[in-house]
């Protein structure tokens, strides 16, 4: 690793978004063309389309595979059918095609230790998702191919503040069958170990959502707070993770307890995902966890309403890159630790009281 630039795979997503144009706008900026090595996987034909489109200042090599990515530019790997027609701020089969394309590509390379971390641009997941491609986003196909049994956590972030999921993008009448007490506490674990190894946490603590109003479970509005939530918590906590809950959302973020906490565990996709968003858009960054491949991305999709038009911010692009590379410095100094180990001396155990004061507060 010594002596070379962290190399990143990134992903075109939708042809038909904004996909180019929040890559181009990231790397015409030479400074980030100093802290790495950056390799699309796409259609340098389609690029050349979007960067005339938009008057952008970008310029790019063209290579056959990320082994021959040059430092200080741009590379671009062909991976699509040239003959791909760009239709902007709309889903097509093409660009749902080229789309698919660019991570098999990109997956396949990554196995061979070609590049380091992969960023994927937005992709209509909608509709990408076939017979022939059964997964519900990009998480669940980089679980499927490099989870080994293990599974993937999604995490959005911004600074300080980090919002897993413990269900994703799934219907909502399929969310209470799915969580169960094994179900939460995997969760919470693959989260304490990311919040650890990929985050520099030492003993993170981790807030847990309740699913029905109030965090009240009874035979009226249901019983997922004493049935798998609480017992999840318990166990959890019995293990030495700091963990506390269930709260209500509502209130919680309502009055800012997310800043008393390392991460926070939403049970369902707009649970989490919608006060993220609310506080977080422009510069929000969605991570997977759990999985040896270091993988983030925009939190923002496709923007079919903004293609082509040059008005659409990198920002967050821009920060899943900053994401990417710190997390996967951090592995390396891990592994580097782990390889010369020094004998603990003692360790730090952390005040509870933020803990005590939130238990205090009652629903309205």
């Amino acid at each position: 690793m010594e002596g070379r630039k962290i190399k990143v795979g990134i992903t075109h997503g939708d042809i038909n978004g904004v996909g180019y144009e929040v890559i181009l706008k990231t790397f015409s900026n030479p400074a980030m063309l100093d802290l790495c090595t950056p390799v699309v996987y796409g259609s340098p034909k389609v690029a050349a389309y979007h960067r005339k489109a938009m008057d952008l200042p970008a310029n790019f090599s063209i290579i056959s595979s990320a082994s021959e990515a040059q430092d200080g530019r741009l590379n671009i790997v062909s991976c699509t059918d040239e003959e791909l027609k760009v239709e902007l701020s709309k889903p097509t089969p093409d660009g749902s095609r080229a789309a698919l394309d660019a991570l098999e590509r990109a997956s396949a390379e990554y196995s061979e230790g070609l590049f380091d971390v992969l960023v994927t641009a937005p992709a209509n997941q909608n509709a990408v998702q076939t017979e022939e491609y059964p997964f519900s986003g990009h998480t669940a196909y980089l679980e499927e191919r490099f989870g080994k049994g293990r599974k993937a956590l999604k995490i959005l972030l911004k600074d300080d503040f980090r919002m897993a999921l413990v269900t994703g993008r799934i219907p909502l009448k399929e969310v209470s069958p799915r969580l169960t007490k094994e179900e939460v506490m995997e969760k919470i674990e693959v989260f304490h170990r990311s919040l650890k190894q990929d985050f520099g946490i030492d003993n993170p603590r981790i807030a847990v959502f309740a699913l029905n109003p109030q965090a009240q479970s009874n035979v009226l509005v249901g019983l997922e707070e004493e049935q798998a939530i609480v017992p999840a918590v318990e166990a959890i906590t019995k293990r030495g993770i700091l963990c506390y809950g269930p709260y209500a959302a509502d209130t919680f973020m309502g009055l800012g307890y997310y800043r008393h906490f390392d991460g926070v565990l939403a049970m369902y996709y707009d649970q989490g995902v919608l006060p993220f968003m609310t506080l977080a858009m422009n510069e929000g960054v969605c991570y997977t966890a759990g999985l040896s491949i270091v993988r983030t991305a925009p939190v923002h999709d496709a923007a079919y309403d903004l293609a082509g038009k040059g008005v659409a911010s990198e920002d967050s692009f821009r920060q899943a890159i900053y994401v990417a590379l710190d997390v996967f410095r951090r592995r390396q100094i891990e592994e580097e630790i782990n390889a010369r180990p020094l004998r603990k001396q003692y360790y730090e155990k952390r005040d509870d009281s933020d803990k005590l004061k939130l238990d205090t507060v009652e629903d309205e």
